[in-house]
């Protein structure tokens, strides 16, 4: 894991929120939900985690109901940020 993906995370708000939900596969709505973060901005933090290979979408190919799944890069910043 590189220091500057940690620290590009730790340094912003949602991107915490968001990967310290990611506990399973799930759909942007739901990590909305989970960290009261609109939908639309839960969708973008997501967008620049695929772009930094955290997490990765699993059916690219559906509209609606994208499932994210962190990537072994994101399972270990996410650890470090929920201890």
């Amino acid at each position: 894991m590189r220091s500057f993906d940690y620290s590009w995370v730790v340094r912003g708000k949602q991107r915490r929120a968001v990967l310290s939900v990611m506990d399973k596969d799930k759909i942007p709505s739901q990590i909305s939900r989970e960290t009261k973060i609109a939908l639309n901005n839960t969708s973008d933090v997501l967008r620049l985690f695929v772009k930094r290979n955290l997490v990765v979408c699993v059916n690219e190919k559906e509209k609606t109901g994208r499932l994210y799944r962190l990537t072994e890069k994101g399972k270990k910043i996410r650890e470090k940020i929920i201890d």
